[in-house]
């Protein structure tokens, strides 16, 4: 009975669209040129299973500036890099309103995560994890067992990020310890990488009808948990010597019980993990291949393995 509910409202929702989209019903104005739009769908069927090859093609034809409709959401396209930087310049999320809460997050993570000091404070340990991603594939080398790159160079990143916030690593290829947190996270990364139709049609949100949400919910709430265990055994250690990341926010809810709590520490960490892998990146770039392997001799491991 449910079911057939739910086909009827979809089916009088669909019916509306084509209604709206055939007479010009709700449509926007001023809007940049873009390819013609279907009924329902919009444009989603020019994305492909390559999307920005895509893009790229109708740029040719629609110019550096296109709309273009995926499913209820009306999109802007941008290829030229000058018209990106200006626009980029005056729409900027940095422009946003925020609440305080907010920008006590991004100064704490700006100061203590993603800073050029502290990547380059922690050379030393992106030069130890590279280290033992060698030696791990040497081992495997030597008992003649193959090694999936993909999942040992995730593992290093996830251990250099919970070395930075927690000082300890969060999965050992060795044992079984930590596994439980490298698949949760491994679940969310392919979760968040499905394409979800709610996405391009905001109207099945409730419904989730692929479960993405329901399903993500329940891989980050198992984050969290992890993260709560990790609080709670810093805090019956007893020692805050502000080495990482948690030592300092557990001293500023010591300091400022009301600036920051633990919830909102949480949400850092959590937000630390989506963000970290381009404030690698752009710290790597920086700092130079070389330097941030630390020793030219590792560098010439590391190309020797390849």
């Amino acid at each position: 009975m449910a079911f057939m509910i739910i086909a009827s409202l979809l089916l009088s929702y669909m019916l509306i669209r084509v209604i709206f989209s055939l007479f010009g019903v709700g449509k926007q104005k001023n809007l940049p040129p873009g390819p013609t739009r279907l009924p329902i769908i919009g444009n989603l069927h020019l994305l492909g299973d390559q999307p920005h090859r895509s893009l790229a093609k109708l740029a040719e034809i629609h110019g550096p500036i296109m709309s273009l409709k995926l499913g209820q959401i009306t999109t802007l396209v941008i290829s030229s890099s000058t018209a990106a930087k200006e626009n980029h310049a005056r729409y900027s999320v940095a422009w946003l309103p925020v609440c305080t809460d907010w920008r006590t997050l991004r100064r704490i993570s700006n100061s203590n995560i993603f800073s050029n000091n502290s990547l380059e404070s922690n050379q030393h340990l992106r030069n130890q994890k590279v280290e033992e991603l060698i030696a791990y594939c040497r081992q495997a080398s030597l008992l003649n067992n193959h090694v999936d790159i993909g999942r040992a160079a995730f593992r290093t990143s996830l251990n250099l990020l919970s070395n930075t916030i927690f000082s300890k690593d969060l999965t050992d290829p060795y044992e079984d310890s930590g596994k439980e947190f490298k698949e949760v996270v491994g679940n969310i990364m392919v979760e968040a990488g499905k394409p979800n139709l709610v996405d391009f049609f905001p109207v099945l949100k409730k419904i989730d009808p692929q479960g993405i949400r329901r399903r993500l919910g329940r891989h980050f709430g198992k984050v969290l948990e992890i993260f709560e265990e990790l609080i709670e055994e810093r805090l019956r250690l007893g020692r805050l010597k502000q080495d990482d990341v948690l030592d300092v926010c557990l001293k500023i809810i010591q300091d400022s019980p009301t600036e920051i709590n633990r919830s909102h520490m949480k949400s850092l960490f959590l937000m630390s993990w989506a963000n970290w892998p381009m404030a690698q990146v752009a710290g790597l770039g920086k700092l130079g291949l070389e330097n941030c392997c630390g020793s030219s001799s590792l560098l010439d491991v590391c190309l020797g393995c390849c």
